[in-house]
């Protein structure tokens, strides 16, 4: 029978137990083994049944067994310690305090991050893929460093779909409900005991109304909001129903939500609870973009005019996008973005062309009635990055359009390489044997804080120890898989008669590959498959056999990418292959674990450069796995031959897509072939692998220090919350007033700014090295003073093509006021410090104290032709 009402039934903890529910409640258990150990010990099998969950077993917990916990003083002084230790972590010194402490410092006193998703724990299933096991990963680290950050999300009641296949292979997906109430959330309640509330005015009178639920993940207070509230409509109580679910309009309200209602959160915590105002705000991808909007509403509402607020929000404004194709960006119609602003709903005292012109694609090559999100992130935020070295060369030239006479290496996008939380996804194996080798302590440093001194010193474990560990972790990984392979056949129909022959599935000493993700065309799952019978030959090879771990998820609306895995899947299918090669369904944070620690080969094979970064590699060499990859990402920046492999791509060399596939296909079976397997298995006069093991070492050595989350936020900080905060307190209401009013005054000017004549000392066709050119330019600034512009000499080797490679940027000054023509002159020495072909030109940008960069205006003049003598100078 059905119930006709569900509601949540909580413990009564006996009162020396009470400890438990903070524990439960802080999300810090999910990476820290002493509290994970505490809860399992109640009762290992529920602790199992309850998937690792501390609030799901205490709500299974019988009273009996409380009640003699209650009494057992060796638990109760294990609790006692357990508590203790999370409060001095809650509240005592950290990274952050200690720079705070330092002379001059400018450390933020809080910063807002926001992300559609965020994965900090299975037990939370808020998250679909990479952007949020990286935002997760991201308060962790921020939380173990001290960093005073606020998450800021939705609460998706459906979250994101579990996954199962039919028995031909055909993924089905299936939407949970999640109750808040049996999750490790709290409502944010106001002093008089009712729940928070943030609204959003809707078209035609209606409200979105949402409550804002808190996830404490070790420090860092994450808010998540849930618009299942009574009062609203039943279109909006569905509006957080599923996360990257619904048409244009229910993701248009999701992210005005996000945005709007997330800021609007953050001003209830704050005052709640006496945390301290962001002064930077985080946008971590466009999809929470509207932030901004909100804020420029509240300057506007101080009394500040439109851009003078905008210039004000933008000064602590960080913008992240993890975007390398335009394809992956939300985009909506013009048309849509205005129906849900202005007069009759949300923002009504801003003008929505003044909205509307923050994301139109108003530049070459864009699609001029598309509202563009991350085009708003880039033009609210004063800093921008990409997560990896390649990624912010791809971002700089996608985006070379919002900053029309810049080459893409000037496009003021930087890049920091995302990083990984190394106690989450650290096997525990692999930390007890840090622990008991080089000792707790420096294990706790290396995996929270990094430094490649603490990571050194793994080069002390000995060999035996390092491949009876990597042993051990395959055969735990074989166990996993054959656990769920029975459950998904069982799911797909088969009776337990018809599967014995999962018993023989895998092999604890063969060559192990993982690959798992998720499954959009240009990650190319079925890569592997182009030549079946060569990998055939691979899996079954009689004395180097391979075995491959598969799992990932395609997005409901795929079918492409539904088709890519029922390819796979009918291929693991085959009796002849089924022992060697798996594909296990339900993709997520649980398996990832057991995944990266099993594999001795982690293999990554996307279209280049279309992998912004991808973490999974990172958190499989934190357990002594080697990369298999295409350079893209952070392995096109970090790869070495010491710990992995690097696959050959065809990029330009194919002629179609089909052809570069098998190329790169012919490129990694080699490699398997030649290299991999052959190392694998060869064992040297101890019996052990040792050339193997020696690249394990390398990878936790070389690597580890560089993939951490910790490493991560620290840049974050450094390179851009402090810039950020630095903004922030400059622009203030007179001096944001004072920057727009300049902003709009250059702007009008600036047609009337010309390089009228540049000319320079003799020289021929070559010139020595060390030579100095004396130049002289004669500029036009129109209506503009000397005062706001920067007049430069941009010079450096050129190609054949005469583009400035390596442009180095030599300021010029003003030798005299104007001519008769009204023209000024600049001047400046121009060393020839490098040999080849060399070249130079000048320009003019708009200068002011308070600018990011010289291109934040997207306004450069240059000379014309015929302006001067020509640029080129060949050296010798």
């Amino acid at each position: 029978m059905k119930a006709i009402r569900r509601f949540t039934v909580r413990p009564v903890l006996p009162a020396p137990l009470g400890p438990l529910a903070e524990l439960a409640r802080n999300l810090r258990w999910s990476w820290h083994p002493g509290t994970r150990d505490l809860f399992r010990d109640i009762d290992p099998a529920l602790w199992e049944a309850a998937g690792g969950d501390p609030v799901r077993l205490l709500g299974s917990v019988p009273s009996a067994r409380l009640t003699a916990l209650a009494t057992d003083d060796g638990y109760l002084r294990r609790l006692r310690e357990a508590a203790d230790d999370l409060r001095e972590y809650v509240t005592g010194e950290r990274w952050y305090q200690e720079r705070q402490d330092e002379p001059g410092g400018e450390l933020p006193a809080a910063i807002a991050y926001f992300s559609p998703e965020f994965g900090v724990t299975a037990a939370l299933p808020q998250y679909s893929g990479g952007l949020g096991i990286l935002a997760g990963d991201h308060l962790k680290a921020a939380s173990d460093l001290g960093v005073p950050l606020i998450g800021v999300g939705l609460l998706y009641r459906h979250g994101y779909f579990r996954q199962s296949l039919t028995r031909d292979g055909w993924q089905q997906e299936h939407y949970p409900v999640l109750d808040p109430n049996e999750l490790p959330l709290m409502l944010l309640r106001e002093t008089d005991g009712t729940p928070a509330q943030v609204r959003l005015a809707l078209p035609g009178g209606r409200s979105l109304r949402a409550h804002v639920w808190q996830a404490q993940v070790g420090r860092v207070p994450l808010l998540l909001l849930d618009s299942d509230v009574e009062e609203n409509d039943p279109a909006a109580r569905d509006v957080t129903d599923r996360l990257y679910g619904g048409g244009s309009e229910h993701r248009l309200l999701q992210e005005m939500l996000l945005g709007i209602g997330g800021v609007r959160a953050v001003r209830a915590y704050c005052r709640r609870t006496g945390h301290a105002e962001p002064e930077v705000f985080h946008t971590n991808e466009g999809h929470a973009g509207f932030l901004g909007l909100e804020r420029i509403h509240e300057r506007v509402a101080d009394g500040l005019d439109f851009d003078a607020a905008l210039e004000s929000v933008r000064g602590g404004t960080v913008f992240t996008t993890h975007t390398p194709v335009p394809a992956g960006i939300d985009r909506f119609d013009r048309e849509l973005v205005a129906h849900h602003f202005g007069p009759a709903a949300e923002l009504p005292g801003i003008d929505v062309e003044l909205i509307l012109r923050l994301g139109m694609e108003t530049y070459p090559g864009g699609e001029p009635n598309l509202f563009n999100m991350a085009v708003m992130g880039l033009r609210l935020g004063r800093c921008a990055n990409g997560v990896s070295t390649l990624h912010g060369k791809v971002s700089r030239e996608m985006f070379q359009g919002l900053w029309p006479g810049f080459d893409p290496e000037e496009v003021p996008i930087t890049s920091v390489t995302n990083g990984v939380h190394a106690p989450t996804w650290v096997a525990p194996e692999v930390i007890r044997l840090g622990a008991r080798r080089i000792g707790q302590d420096r294990t706790d440093r290396a995996l929270s804080v990094g430094g490649s001194e603490r990571w050194d010193a793994v080069a002390d474990i000995p060999d035996g120890d390092i491949w009876l560990l990597r042993r051990e972790l395959r055969a735990q990984l074989v166990d996993e898989v054959r656990r769920r392979l029975h459950l998904s056949w069982r799911q797909r129909g088969a009776a337990t008669a018809e599967l014995g022959w999962i018993d023989e599935v895998l092999d604890p000493d063969v060559l192990t590959i993982g690959f798992a993700r998720r499954v959009p065309s240009y990650k190319r799952l079925t890569l592997m498959l182009r030549d079946q019978d060569r990998l055939m030959e691979l899996l079954t090879h009689p004395e180097r056999p391979v075995q491959i771990v598969v799992a990932g998820k395609a997005h409901p609306a795929d079918d492409g990418g539904k088709r890519l895995i029922q390819d796979l899947v009918r291929f693991t299918d085959d009796p002849r292959v089924r022992h060697r090669t798996v594909f296990l369904p339900d993709y997520g944070m649980a398996m990832a674990q057991k995944l990266y620690a099993g594999c001795d080969v982690w293999l990554n094979n996307p279209l280049r450069p279309l992998e912004a970064c991808g973490t999974s590699g990172m958190k499989a060499a934190l357990n002594g796995c080697l990369n298999l990859s295409v350079l893209d990402g952070w392995w096109d920046e970090w790869f070495e031959p010491d710990f992995g492999w690097a696959i050959p791509t065809a990029d330009g060399a194919a002629t179609d897509d089909h052809r570069r596939d098998d190329l790169e296909a012919a490129a990694l079976y080699d490699l398997l072939e030649r290299r991999i397997t052959p190392r694998f298995y060869e064992h040297g006069p101890g019996g052990l692998p040792d050339r193997w093991i020696e690249m394990v070492r390398r990878t936790l050595t070389r690597l580890g220090p560089k993939v951490l989350a910790g490493r991560m936020v620290r840049e974050y900080v450094e390179r851009l919350y402090v810039p950020a905060a630095r903004a922030h307190r400059m622009l203030a209401p007179d001096a944001a007033t004072a920057l727009a009013a300049w902003k709009s005054r250059v702007r009008g000017a600036w047609p009337g700014v010309a390089v009228d004549h540049v000319e320079a000392s003799a020289v021929g066709a070559t010139a020595e090295l060390g030579t100095t050119l004396a130049l002289r330019v004669r500029v036009q600034l129109g209506d503009l003073a000397p005062d706001d512009v920067d007049v430069q000499a941009i010079a450096g080797r050129v190609d054949p093509e005469d583009h400035i490679a390596d442009a180095t940027p030599v300021p010029l000054k003003p030798a005299s006021g104007p001519d008769s023509e009204g023209r000024l002159l600049y001047e400046g020495p121009l060393a020839l410090d490098r040999t080849g072909p060399f070249g130079y030109t000048v320009r003019v940008l708009p200068a002011h104290r308070l600018l990011a960069d010289g291109a934040e205006l997207g306004l450069v003049a240059l000379p014309s032709e015929g302006t001067g003598e020509g640029a080129g100078v060949l050296m010798r």
